[in-house]
């Protein structure tokens, strides 16, 4: 509807972008594309910033996201890639901006490719062919080196030479394959699953220059990634240059940077090895050295005792020990003795003035009855009864006379 307005009967400001508004929010989404200028991802915020750009005609558009809409291309985007998007047009009134609130974002281009191999990358690892415990182990000096690569390439050459160089007895078993265009990926996984079927391969390098993200688009193929998966000699990816990441990377039991770099880490270094080996030896013999020189300074130790270097000064110490105590027992012994003698000559004194015998031999005499009672009371006899009277010398009868 035609808006009539004249210098007499202007509209206001506000009236003008209200009505602004209103046929904007008229529009449906629309598809615009362009190229990112400006990108705003505040931490925590659930709203993405970004400006969209037109090159052709200079003109730049700001455009606003939700945080998760933004986050499923946020790997494969960023400032200056060309995206597509999916937008609703919006007319902000009070400072009459125009804005595009995006539902979708798709990469254009490189970016979409990219944006490709981000999901199969999360597929695969999802189905834990990426995972670090199903990795192999590299030998520590490989006999036979399976080599991939293009013919004539100067990964070839880098690889060979080097290892060579590091090692000159190292072998290789050169598989020379399309490392570009449509025939390439079913080359690469035939060399690879006929070095790993070879017996005596104990290494296997898949290399390759550098070049564009489409060139080394083969070796991001999910059949190849696949087929390194299922592979059971130890595989190392050598492609491209230290910035390119393609799937083969994630899936090989090594990543190279380059070709170059492979030869050094599946290659042992002769020198160096001579080198370690000679300090392991060193290490030894001055280790070696030193519990002998440890176990002398014991056993001279041991010797400078002096039990050890006069034995016998112990045994003489104990014997005049032994010396004094037998003499020391001896003297003990004969004061005991001593004492008891000379108790027993008292007690025996003591005994001889208080017996009998004593008594007897100053003249008495002791009567006893026929049965051995003693007498002690006249009226313990009868006339005539028989006694026996015992003096110092002896005994004799005698008879009761009343």
């Amino acid at each position: 509807m035609a808006l009539h307005t004249s210098a007499e009967t202007p509209v206001p400001v506000g009236e003008v972008s209200r009505l602004i508004g209103g046929w904007i929010d008229r529009l449906g989404p629309v598809w615009v594309e362009g190229q990112i200028t400006q990108l705003s991802r505040r931490p925590g915020a659930g709203v993405v910033f970004l400006t969209l750009r037109d090159p052709s005609y200079d003109i730049s558009i700001s455009v606003t996201c939700y945080r998760q809409v933004f986050d499923g291309v946020a790997d494969v985007v960023s400032e200056g890639a060309r995206v597509v998007v999916q937008a609703k047009p919006e007319w902000y009134a009070p400072r009459g901006q125009l804005s595009l609130r995006a539902t979708e974002i798709r990469p254009v281009g490189v970016g979409e490719l990219l944006a490709r191999l981000e999901r199969l990358k999360k597929a695969l690892a999802a189905e834990g062919l990426f995972a670090a415990e199903r990795k192999k182990r590299l030998p520590f000096l490989p006999q036979l080196i399976g080599l991939v690569c293009g013919r004539a390439s100067a990964a070839e050459r880098d690889v060979l030479e080097n290892a060579r160089h590091r090692w000159p007895a190292v072998r290789f078993e050169v598989r020379n394959v399309a490392v570009q265009g449509v025939h390439a990926v079913p080359q690469v996984v035939q060399a690879v699953k006929e070095l790993d079927e070879l017996s005596g391969v104990d290494v296997i390098i898949v290399a390759r220059g550098g070049g564009s993200v489409e060139d080394l688009l083969p070796f991001s193929d999910e059949q190849l990634v696949r087929a390194v998966a299922q592979c059971r000699t130890p595989l190392v990816s050598a492609i491209g240059h230290e910035p390119d990441n393609p799937l083969l990377d994630f899936v090989a039991d090594l990543r190279a940077s380059t070709p170059t770099d492979a030869a050094k880490k599946v290659v042992p270094d002769v020198g160096e090895e001579y080198e370690r080996v000679r300090l392991l030896r060193d290490r030894a013999r001055r280790c070696a050295q030193a519990l002998v020189e440890r176990e002398e300074r014991g056993l001279a130790h041991a010797l400078a005792r002096p039990a050890i270097q006069d034995p016998h000064r112990m045994v003489d110490e104990r014997a005049d020990q032994v010396a004094s105590l037998v003499e020391r027992s001896r003297r003990t012994l004969g004061h005991l003795l001593d004492r008891a003698d000379s108790e027993l000559t008292h007690t025996h004194a003591r005994v001889v003035a208080l017996s009998p015998a004593a008594t007897l031999k100053r003249g008495y005499a002791v009567l006893q009855k026929a049965d051995g009672h003693v007498v002690r009371d006249p009226g313990e006899v009868a006339a005539d009864e028989t006694l026996r009277a015992r003096v110092s010398e002896g005994e004799f009868v005698v008879r009761v006379d009343t």
